[in-house]
């Protein structure tokens, strides 16, 4: 079991904390009253726990208004490698996100992965033909209920958390709720552009989608 040290500083004009999901004693959780509690502007601490479970997890800021700080970027995604390492794959992280433009706490205009409204799109994703490709998915959408993850012309091994080294399912597309991760697991038995996109129109159509360009 290896020690997670974070030394967080706050250089902003508003108060922060970082609150990790995972298994860590309350004073280490990162919320207000608790530990260090609220930290203020130009404060820091350090949090410090034994990274468990193996997984793929996700920490954030964890002061009010909390939709506001998470829908300004105020997130972040970690993984703990299970004891027995998985089998080489071609990794990536995908973190499900939006924009909210106008910033009256209403809804999203744009939808992304990983930052950029259709970036992948113009840049595929290139993966080799039949080599695994192993997707670190996390939802952090705020002002949305779900959000979706769809890959075209394929299946993939779907992993819950990632805290199981058995999937849950064999499928081509999941739903997850904000702050609900997995882990997807597939191979291109064909060469080609193979689309994937979040499985609501609307998201798709104002960013969230892009291409897997698959080669010899």
């Amino acid at each position: 079991m290896k020690l997670l040290r974070v030394h967080f500083r706050n250089g902003s004009k508003h108060p922060h904390t970082l609150h990790f999901h995972g298994i860590h004693p309350a004073e280490m959780d990162g919320i207000a009253g608790l530990g260090a509690g609220i930290i203020e502007p130009g404060q820091s601490t350090t949090y410090e726990f034994d990274a468990t479970p193996f997984g793929l997890h996700l920490f954030h800021c964890h002061v009010g208004p909390l939709a506001e700080h998470i829908a300004r970027g105020m997130y972040g995604t970690f993984i703990v490698d299970p004891p027995t390492p998985r089998p080489p794959a071609d990794e990536m992280v995908m973190v499900m996100h939006g924009y909210n433009t106008t910033f009256d706490g209403e809804g999203n205009q744009l939808y992304a992965v990983n930052g950029i409204p259709f970036h992948y799109m113009h840049e595929p994703v290139r993966v080799k033909r039949n080599e695994l490709v192993r997707i670190y998915l996390v939802n952090v959408l705020e002002y949305d209920p779900i959000n979706s993850f769809h890959v075209h012309g394929n299946f993939f091994d779907y992993y819950p958390t990632g805290t199981r080294l058995q999937s849950s399912e064999f499928t081509d597309t999941i739903v997850q709720g904000q702050g609900q991760r997995g882990i997807c697991e597939m191979r291109f038995p064909y060469p080609g552009k193979y689309m994937f996109h979040a499985h609501k129109t609307e998201f798709a159509e104002l960013g969230w989608m892009g291409f897997f360009e698959v080669s010899d």
